[in-house]
């Protein structure tokens, strides 16, 4: 498969039992090896994790037990022949961040969420990769008098300062979100993320994430936000995916749902040179109807649309887009665009 210099990487909950939140499961379960074993096949080179998906037993065990745990992980995944892209503290589901984790109003839970976060970036450090990813899930409220707001954003710099602190080597994706969990997110776009990330103590150390959905979810066009974030150059990662409306995060199949709109993200990384920047991570999950013999289509879907939407954007006649710029002439561009899709379909 000819990837035009891109690397793509998912994460093991992109093989997924089909629970949404209105029913449970509908599929069983892999095993952890045998996610592993598929990610070559599919075109995928690199594998994103949650601290507990590195170490399950997380906390269970002693630091030492951690670092032999994360060791065993990256000689498996060297003998699949996949590398870490990078890991993320999943500080959401503890009981400990029922009220938020680095924003709680409870300092036992912020210093819980601060521990873990460090272990992360052991964890991270054994397997070579030096990027760790803050999905700030619950950093919000669901009632905007619980909190102070204002407060809870010195917070965030101060957990954000005290892991920088902790390793000098790390950089630090923020992966911003409107809403859901939390009904009321302190970080919900993109522009929030690198304003926090202006802040730190290590501003160069700080960017982004971004991930379509979560920017549809805000009313904004993805496209829009990983130009704004490659502007600063802080854009790190990707989670391309697609998203029907505004409903829950859906994780549908990168270009699924509107293919004009998955093209210009491919454009806009094109014309960036992003493949030289970071890898494309696909956050999709199979359809809650999809059988479970052929419920990895999602991940090979994606992957393709991708690929064909590098293909036409490479293809377009960029003299005569600019021509037809010049002139104002945008329905002719517009033509060209969608003609241009529906030779790719």
């Amino acid at each position: 498969m000819e990837t035009y210099g891109y690397r793509f990487s998912f994460g093991p909950w992109n093989i997924h039992e089909g629970a949404d939140p209105f029913g449970p499961a509908v599929r069983k379960p892999w095993s952890f090896t045998s996610k592993l074993q598929v990610y070559r096949a599919l075109g995928y080179t690199a594998i994103q994790l949650h601290d507990d998906d590195a170490v399950p037993d997380l906390h269970d065990l002693s630091p030492d037990g951690i670092v032999q745990a994360t060791r065993g992980l990256r000689h498996r995944l060297d003998d699949e022949g996949l590398v870490a892209e990078f890991v993320a503290p999943r500080l959401w589901e503890h009981t400990s961040t029922i009220d938020g984790a680095f924003t709680s109003n409870d300092p036992l839970a912020r210093a819980y969420a601060l521990d873990r976060a460090k272990k992360a970036i052991d964890i991270s450090q054994e397997l070579q990769t030096d990027l760790i990813v803050l999905w700030l899930a619950r950093e919000g409220t669901y009632l905007r008098e619980a909190k102070d707001a204002r407060r809870a954003m010195d917070q965030l710099v101060a957990a954000i300062d005290a892991l920088l602190a902790y390793n000098p080597t790390i950089r630090i994706a923020i992966e911003p979100k409107p809403n859901e969990p939390m009904d009321i997110a302190y970080v919900p776009t993109i522009g929030h993320g690198l304003a926090l990330a202006s802040r730190t103590r290590d501003p160069a150390r700080v960017g982004v994430l971004l991930e379509s959905a979560h920017a549809i979810l805000a009313g904004l066009d993805p496209s829009d936000e990983i130009a704004f974030a490659l502007s600063f150059n802080k854009l790190w990662s990707v989670h391309l995916n697609d998203q029907n409306g505004l409903k829950y995060d859906q994780d549908r199949s990168f270009g699924a749902v509107d293919l004009r709109r998955a093209f210009n993200q491919v454009r806009v990384l094109e014309a960036s040179n992003y493949a030289q920047i970071g890898m494309v991570g696909m956050d999709v999950k199979a359809l809650r109807s999809q059988p479970e013999e052929v419920s990895t289509k999602h991940l090979r879907n994606s992957i393709q649309t991708f690929l064909r939407l590098v293909e036409l954007a490479r293809s377009l006649d960029q003299a005569q887009i600019a021509a037809l710029i010049a002139q104002r002439d945008y329905e002719e561009l517009d033509w060209l665009i969608l003609d241009g899709l529906m030779r790719q379909a």
